[in-house]
C-alpha cells in the first residue's frame, strides 16, 4: 500500500510542478462557472414565469451536473496524456518496471495520482454550487449521487486514457488518442436514433454518457454503476498487460 501511495503522491507533485494543473483547474472553473451562470440565471426567470420558486434541483444543480459531465470527457485526456508516455520520453519507465514494485501497484499508484487531480476539478464544480446551497435549500441527495456518477465516469476515463498513454511515448499522440476515443464513447448512444436493431442497442449501452445521465438526474441504478466499474477495470487490464509486455522487450 505504501508503494501506491507514493506513486500516487508523485504523480500529484508532477501536476502542480507542469502548467497542466493550472490550466485544467482555470478551464474547468471558467466553464462550470458559466454554467452555473447560465443555470440559475435560467431558474431565476422560470421562478418569476411561475410566480413562485421553482425547483433548485431541476433547473440548476442537474444541468450544471450534466455539461459538466460532458466537459470531462474532453478535459481526462489532458490528465492521463503524460501517465507513461512522459516516463518513456524521459527514459524513466526501464527503471520503474524494474523496481521491487508490481505492475499492480504501478497500475494504482498512477490511477490514483490522475483520480487526485480529478477530484480536485469535482471540488471546483461543488464551489460553484454551493452558493445554491448558501442561498437556496435543495436536496442535497441527487447531488450526492451525481457526484458518485462523476467519480465512476471519470474513474472509466482515466483509466482508458492510462492505457493509452502506455501505448506511447508521446504526450501529443496519448491526448489526442484519447480525445478521440472520448468523443466516440460519447457519441455512441446515437446509434439508437436512427437504428433500433440489436446491434445499435448494444453500441448505444457502451456509451458513457448514456450511463452517467441517470446519475446527473440523482437516480442510483446498480446497472450504470456496474458499467463504469467494468470499465475501469478493463483499462487496468490492458495497461497491465502493455506493462508486462513491455517488462519481457527491456
Amino acid at each position: 500500500m505504501s508503494n501506491i501511495l507514493a506513486i500516487a503522491q508523485k504523480e500529484i507533485k508532477s501536476y502542480f510542478v507542469s502548467p497542466i494543473a493550472y490550466a485544467l483547474l482555470g478551464i474547468y472553473a471558467l466553464i462550470c462557472g458559466w454554467f452555473s451562470l447560465i443555470a440559475i440565471a435560467n431558474f431565476i426567470e422560470m421562478s418569476q414565469m411561475q410566480q413562485g420558486a421553482a425547483d433548485l434541483n431541476g433547473y440548476v444543480i442537474a444541468p450544471v451536473i450534466a455539461n459538466a459531465g460532458v466537459l470531462s470527457l474532453f478535459l481526462a485526456p489532458m490528465i492521463t496524456m503524460r501517465l507513461f508516455a512522459e516516463e518513456k520520453r524521459m527514459g524513466t519507465i526501464e527503471l520503474l518496471i524494474t523496481s521491487p514494485i508490481t505492475d499492480l501497484e504501478i497500475i494504482l499508484g498512477k490511477w490514483l495520482g490522475a483520480m487526485g487531480m480529478y477530484c480536485a476539478m469535482l471540488l471546483i464544480k461543488l464551489l460553484c454550487l454551493s452558493f445554491v446551497f448558501i442561498f437556496g435549500n435543495p436536496d442535497y441527495r441527487p447531488l450526492l449521487t451525481a457526484y458518485l456518477g462523476m467519480f465512476l465516469q471519470g474513474g472509466a476515463l482515466l483509466s482508458i486514457g492510462m492505457f493509452v498513454s502506455n501505448t506511447t511515448r508521446n504526450q501529443i499522440v496519448a491526448g489526442t488518442v484519447m480525445f478521440g476515443l472520448s468523443l466516440l464513447m460519447w457519441t455512441f448512444d446515437w446509434a439508437t436514433t436512427f437504428k433500433s436493431d440489436g446491434w445499435a442497442k448494444v453500441i448505444s449501452y457502451l456509451s458513457l454518457t448514456s450511463h452517467f445521465n441517470s446519475f446527473s438526474r440523482g437516480v442510483l441504478d446498480s446497472k450504470d454503476a456496474i458499467y463504469f466499474i467494468s470499465v475501469i477495470l478493463l483499462g487496468m487490464f490492458l495497461t497491465a498487460r502493455s506493462l508486462e509486455s513491455l517488462r519481457w522487450r527491456s
